[in-house]
């Protein structure tokens, strides 16, 4: 092959390679623009508190993707952070008048720390063990906060005072808003920083092959439990604002197995090894739920309807909406050939239209370069 075949591909097949970094940044600013001016346009009060409810389930989702879409250890037990969190928040407040949002912060802190040693036990199996041993976590929690009555309220719950006591229930819920959708930008923004980074490679070759990945040297138990840990903290600081807005815990709804199943839903819908996946996944099922227990609030339908759910996107999206989305875009587009299928003499056709256009001699032609150009013509 002539030098020549090392040049790039011509402009044309670098078009929507160039286009795709502003288009990406369209779709965000216009994405974020909708999203904060969402309270200034619901219609009432309750619309604007179902968006926090959204909002809740989006930064759960979030911060559960960063095991479940980096690691792909599946976790149906990560109520029990955000439960943690919400009653660690509750109880510094109640128990140690420490200030609402100073309490939220440290809630956080202490749930990372209390999932270093958990996730030291945990991530020691995987598969379907990793599951059950998920799953027994809440489970645990709910038994000792239903039976711990005299520090946590027990069956009673446990009522968090409210961070705005002088504010209406509208602009209460306008507030929180806005910091959920802070939240999530810092989520978001931690989430696209490890996938860049050599440390998101580490993890992402644990979610192929992780045996493989730590005959490479990759350290993937110190990987894994980082991993964990970063998602216990957001799943922490997640379920310690919401008890800050809702203002009332209790132990059946704060450590529930189907506010886990929610979250794996939520992030394999939209697509959990994609930044903005569990985000969408969030805003479908959490909008879907709300308008299932707004129309059948007595009966049970919306579990029916969310098993439903996540039996379709196992079996028709096992990816996600996003890469089912950008794959089927990608079979309208036309094909882009590789350079390596251009034979020498159609490169040095193209090579010399190019001289000529530009008013320079023509390139010379080498013994390998003709002795493709006589087969090419010998072919057609």
């Amino acid at each position: 092959m002539p030098r020549g075949s090392e040049t790039t591909a011509p402009a044309g097949g670098l078009l929507p390679a160039r286009l795709g970094t502003p288009v990406r940044l369209i779709a965000l600013v216009v994405g974020a623009a909708l999203v904060l001016s969402f309270p200034l346009v619901a219609p009432n009060p309750y619309i604007l508190s179902a968006g926090v409810v959204v909002l809740n389930y989006a930064i759960l989702s979030t911060a559960w993707n960063f095991v479940g879409g980096f690691t792909g250890y599946i976790s149906l037990g990560h109520a029990a952070y955000s439960g943690l969190g919400g009653y660690a928040t509750g109880l510094l407040i109640t128990k140690a008048g420490v200030p609402s949002f100073v309490a939220l912060i440290l809630a956080g802190v202490v749930v990372a720390a209390l999932a270093v040693p958990i996730g030291i036990a945990a991530l020691r199996v995987r598969g379907a063990s990793f599951v059950i041993v998920s799953i027994a976590l809440v489970l645990i929690l709910l038994l000792v906060f239903q039976s711990w009555g005299a520090f946590t309220g027990g069956s009673n719950g446990l009522v968090v005072p409210r961070p705005f006591p002088d504010l209406l229930r509208p602009e209460h819920h306008m507030v929180f808003f806005y910091l959920y959708a802070g939240l999530i930008a810092i989520a978001l923004l931690a989430w696209w920083a490890i996938d860049r980074s050599r440390f998101g490679m580490g993890l992402k070759a644990i979610r192929e092959d992780e045996d493989k990945a730590q005959s490479l040297g990759t350290p993937t138990f110190t990987f894994k439990l980082i991993a964990y840990v970063v998602s216990a903290l957001f799943t922490a600081l997640g379920g310690g604002l919401y008890a800050l807005w809702f203002g009332d815990l209790d132990p059946i709804f704060q450590f529930s197995i189907l506010t886990g199943s929610y979250m794996v839903l939520m992030a394999l819908l939209g697509g959990i090894r994609h930044l903005f996946g569990p985000l969408l996944g969030a805003f479908i099922v959490g909008t879907a739920l709300e308008i299932f227990k707004l129309e059948f609030g007595s009966t049970q339908l919306h579990l029916v309807a969310a098993g439903l759910l996540l039996a379709v996107v196992v079996l028709f999206m096992p990816d996600g909406i996003i890469p089912a989305v950008g794959n089927l875009v990608k079979r309208f587009r036309p094909t882009e050939s590789s350079i390596r299928e251009v034979t020498a003499a159609e490169l040095l056709e193209q090579n010399r239209a190019r001289a000529a256009a530009a008013g320079q001699p023509a390139p010379p032609a080498t013994d390998a370069d003709a002795a493709s150009e006589t087969k090419a013509e010998v072919k057609r």
